[in-house]
């Protein structure tokens, strides 16, 4: 009864849900975009071009793992369920949160250490934890591409441990004590040396020799140490102690002799030199064959160890973060990366570019020359966001896995404290856009997001929106995406956009789990369409669905309007200064980007200056309408373009005067500001008129809803208020002009508007929702149906629609829960919680036309959601991350003229020797290496050798050794064989010398006869 007498008030004769069941409201989940919680680290693999991101567990989500590649092709790991973190962390409060540390990509396998010291090993091609071991305290790992080792640093007791990668467990015949302690360092047994090399000493850092794997650089707290896998000894030991009356790094405590606590070690890329890096910003660089101190100084100063320096004041520095020794393609011409290393006070905050230059010959050159090369050839900072700090960065390297991922790299993944990232250019530190080079995922913290609206755009005009932009190629190329029908039966997409906090929107379609033909996004700066840098906070923006306008308002009051097209300036900065024009429009196609040939290009400005923007809405036909938290509202008419009305809304807007009792006189004056909340556009034929024409709907913040009707004079148009509705006194959050005769939404489309010419009628209601209640009414100022919500807040809602079947109205709550309502019944269709969604921003979620919900998880990462659908939980990836036609290139090893020196190279297959010993069953990469082997000793039979590497690749290890001592024995038969048929045919050539000699002997013994009887 009660939903009939709301039909009844609402002047609706027919159910508009009738062919919606309460079954098919259960919200799938369909995809979630953004990081659930803050990164922690970050790995780059320049082979398959993937990159891993970790985060840390927190409140909004466990600890993952990102693996992103091309487009949108994306897996996700996660360390461990988030019941056992979460029983785990009531078990333990005084636990650090679960964090990864760690992550290195070898061959198609991922590694992970974490804060809970657990080492994982996950194959990307399944994307399983396929091994794990835990250890007492890691304080750093070193793994290498090509190698099936990893090597685990404990920073309690100064051990060294090894990992076999392959197998999945620990090398147990391998173990490095602690080599610090050990005797044969020079001073170990007395002197002030000994005072520091007892208790306390951990490992800090480890690392590879980049040509020579038979070395491993052990960096101790108290110093470093070269260690030889072949030889089982440490060859090299290497303690800084800056003497009294020398600066050090940062000049504190020069009265008195020093040693500095050791953070880092590094190879240089050739292994020429070693680098050790320290607590008081001192850069050491040592000697790795005489082991001696070639030179020492700090970012800021050189020969910081040498007495007598010209006492300057002692300055604090940041503590080091990471420090990478980079190459270009000649791993010879180096330079220096560094985190962390300047003072306290530095005004332009960032990453250090030390760069060193070609180094010199180290056979010809003196040690002057040697240490006036570590001075450098210029200093660079590359200069991070005001107020932030570096964390650690990644870099991006063009080809090379080896050299530490530090050979000509082209980009530079910037990690800063806040948990944001910002990508910049390698070495020039220049600001990179994520756009279309990055995985969407990413640019939401890239930095973090502001604001968010989504638009329901038509498929075809869709699939126009491709802008053309100079830039260069992606970062991330890597991976396949899994194949994906599109969605049938709904020929619109989801247009997300998107608005960053450094002012950039980008926008792109999210799709709805489905095949997303076109996964390009679009971007713009409305800083630079303001010409203005700083202050610039967008507060709100809108895209209109057909015609792809879009327009975004600030904190500070301007409005940005965009158009598709071209940009006559491409290639070319024409941006010009330009007048203020508060209330006005201002031209503002001369800052267009000049790299952006075609795409979104900045059109006009408006300045209302009342206040932050808060409501824009973009019609389909020309008109742009602006509310403002000053009371302000605005409507703009595209094809002058021209203002057609302003004011303030409080003039249209009469609030009922309440009179005291007692005292007689109006209480008003405490009445809150009221401004537009929400706006707009419709084609309908408002309450008294026998026409439609074109309506804009102004909500506000006190439960009004102001109708303006928009008629043509002459060649353009005017607007006049036509009435205003009360809807309780709570904040409108939706408003949705329905045709009820068609049960499809009444927008002012251009087939509605053409229609108003040949006079066609539109019979159209109003759906407006406040926080408190729902209101159907004949706009402008009928009172309509209602239906109150006693339980909660509502913080979102729109009108949405199956195709062929009805629409109906999708609400979301403070609960988070979302519920379905009839039209115009009122009626609750269906209910469902969403505890995916985080309580203190559902205020935030917004709901599409199409019924799919979007709605924030945490910071930095949003869920999207179908509300029509079966109660499918997120599903998995299926996209394929490694692509097995891509191999790793020769790992780098020791130069002709080294081995010639007496460096004793040592082979992976040596190593696999040296640490899992000679009962370690062959691993896959051994296996591989020995069919290819014996492909090239077959004497060029490629397709035999393929199949026996095939072969090799399937057999298991008792097999494999089999058939090798099976091979070995044929091969010695063969070599028997072939030596008894040579000793018999020496034999045999041995003989007939022996009888040609005898029957040369008798000859000329008979013709000696002949001569002397005849």
């Amino acid at each position: 009864m009660a939903g009939f007498l709301r039909a009844k008030q609402a002047g609706i004769q027919k159910d508009l849900s009738a062919g919606i069941t309460p079954g098919a409201f259960n919200p799938d989940e369909l995809s979630r975009y953004g990081i659930n919680s803050q990164i922690s680290c970050l790995a780059y693999d320049p082979t398959q071009s993937l990159l891993a991101v970790g985060t840390t567990t927190s409140k909004y989500g466990p600890a993952q793992i990102y693996v992103f590649g091309s487009r949108r092709v994306f897996r996700t790991f996660t360390l461990n369920h988030p019941s056992r973190q979460s029983a785990f962390a009531a078990a333990a409060p005084h636990q650090q949160a679960l964090a990864v540390r760690y992550l290195a990509f070898v061959a198609n396998r991922l590694v992970s250490v974490d804060t809970h010291n657990e080492l994982a090993v996950w194959d990307l091609d399944t994307g399983q934890k396929v091994s794990r071991t835990t250890y007492g305290r890691v304080a750093c790992v070193a793994t290498d591409p090509g190698l099936d080792w990893a090597f685990i640093g404990n920073g309690n007791g100064g051990d060294v441990s090894a990992y076999d990668l392959d197998r999945g467990t620990p090398a147990i015949g391998w173990r490095l004590g602690n080599l610090w302690n050990s005797p044969d360092r020079p001073g170990a047994g007395a002197g002030a040396g000994s005072a520091v090399s007892g208790l306390g000493v951990g490992v800090v850092s480890l690392q590879l020799h980049p040509r020579d794997i038979g070395k491993l650089l052990i960096g101790y707290t108290h110093g470093a140490v070269i260690y030889s896998f072949k030889q089982n000894v440490a060859t090299k030991f290497f303690e800084y102690v800056v003497p009294a009356g020398a600066r050090g790094g940062n000049g504190l405590g020069t009265e008195k002799e020093r040693r500095p606590r050791l953070v880092q070690a590094v190879w240089h890329p050739t292994g020429t030199f070693v680098l050790t890096a320290h607590e008081d910003g001192s850069l050491v660089f040592w000697d790795p064959k005489e082991g001696r101190l070639v030179a020492a100084r700090s970012i800021y100063h050189t020969r910081v160890n040498e007495p007598g320096g010209k006492g300057e004041k002692p300055t604090p520095l940041v503590p080091f973060g990471k420090i990478a020794w980079c190459c270009k393609q000649n791993p010879d011409d180096t330079a220096l990366l560094i985190a962390g290393g300047q003072t306290v006070d530095e005004e332009q905050k960032g990453l250090t570019f030390l760069e060193l230059g070609p180094t010199p010959i180290y056979a010809t050159s003196s040690w002057e020359v040697l240490a006036n090369h570590f001075e450098g050839k210029r200093r660079l900072t590359l200069p991070i966001p005001p107020g932030a700090a570096v964390a650690s960065y990644c870099l991006v390297a063009r080809a090379s896995p080896y050299f530490d991922g530090a050979q000509d790299p082209i980009a530079i993944l910037t990690m800063l404290t806040s948990g944001e990232i910002i990508t910049m250019s390698f070495p020039s530190g220049y600001p990179i856009s994520p756009t279309n080079m990055l995985h969407p995922s990413m640019s939401f913290v890239h930095p973090f997001v502001q604001k968010i609206a989504v638009s329901t755009v038509p498929r075809q005009r869709w699939l126009g929106f491709v802008e053309t932009r100079s830039q260069g190629d992606p970062i991330l190329l890597g991976g396949a995406p899994a194949r994906k029908r599109r969605r049938a039966g709904w020929d619109y997409r989801n247009i997300i956009q998107v608005a960053h906090a450094d002012s950039t929107i980008r926008i792109w379609d999210v799709g709805y789990d489905d095949d997303i033909e076109n996964p390009a996004q679009l971007q713009v700066d409305i800083a630079r369409a303001l010409d203005r840098f700083e202050d610039v906070n967008v507060t709100a923006l809108a895209m209109a669905d057909a015609t792809g306008e879009f327009a975004a308002g600030t904190r500070t009051g301007e409005v940005v309007i965009y158009r598709w097209g071209g940009n006559r300036n491409f290639g070319r900065d024409a941006t010009k200064p330009l007048d203020p024009n508060p209330g006005g429009l201002t031209d503002i196609s001369s800052r267009a980007e000049p790299s952006l040939k075609e795409g979104l290009q900045p059109f006009i400005l408006y300045e209302m200056m009342q206040g932050p923007v808060s409501a824009i809405s973009v019609s389909d036909v020309g008109f742009i309408a602006v509310g403002s938290e000053g009371g302000f509202f605005s409507l703009i008419d595209l094809r002058g373009p021209r203002v057609i009305f302003q004011g303030p809304l409080t003039e249209h807007i009469k609030e009922e005067k309440r009179t005291s009792f007692l005292k007689g006189h109006s209480s008003k004056s405490s009445a809150p500001l009221e401004f537009p909340t929400v706006i707009e556009f419709g084609v309908l034929t408002l309450e008294g008129d026998g026409y439609s024409s074109i309506a804009c709907f102004v909500g506000t913040n006190l439960g009004h809803v102001a109708t303006f009707k928009i008629l043509p004079s002459g060649q353009t148009y005017t607007a006049q208020f036509a009435g205003v509705t009360k809807c309780g006194g709570d904040k409108v959050v939706a408003i949705s002009p329905l045709n009820v005769d068609t049960a499809q939404p009444a927008n002012a489309t251009g087939l509605a508007v053409a229609g108003l010419k040949e006079g066609r009628q539109v019979n159209g209601v109003l759906v407006a929702v406040t926080q408190t209640e729902i209101r159907v009414f004949k706009p402008a100022a009928a009172k309509g149906a209602s239906k109150s919500f006693d339980d909660q807040l509502c913080d979102a809602a729109r009108v949405t629609e199956i195709p062929g079947v009805g629409v109906a109205l999708v609400a979301v709550f403070g609960d988070r829960t979302t519920r379905a309502y009839s039209l115009p019944a009122l009626k609750e269709v269906g209910r469902a919680a969403l505890p995916m969604l985080d309580s203190s921003r559902t205020i935030l979620t917004v709901i599409s036309r199409t019924g799919d919900v979007f709605g924030w998880t945490g910071p930095s990462e949003i869920a999207v959601l179908s509300v029509w659908g079966t109660g499918q939980p997120l599903p998995p990836s299926g996209d394929t991350l490694v692509n097995p036609e891509l191999v790793l290139p020769p790992r780098p090893t020791i130069s002709n003229l080294q081995w010639i020196s007496g460096t004793q190279y040592v082979s992976p297959t040596d190593l696999d020797l040296l640490i899992g010993g000679p009962d370690r069953p062959p691993s896959k990469r051994m296996m591989d290496a020995t069919a290819a082997e014996r492909g090239v000793g077959a004497g060029g039979s490629a397709g035999t050798g393929g199949a026996r590497a095939a072969g090799a690749g399937q057999e298991g290890w008792g097999e494999y050794l089999t058939r090798q001592l099976n091979e070995r024995t044929e091969k010695l038969t063969m070599m028997d064989d072939a030596m008894y048929r040579m000793q018999e045919s020496t034999q045999g050539w041995a003989e007939g010398v022996n009888k040609f000699v005898k029957k040369q002997k008798r000859d000329m013994l008979i013709g000696g006869v002949k001569k002397s009887l005849f």
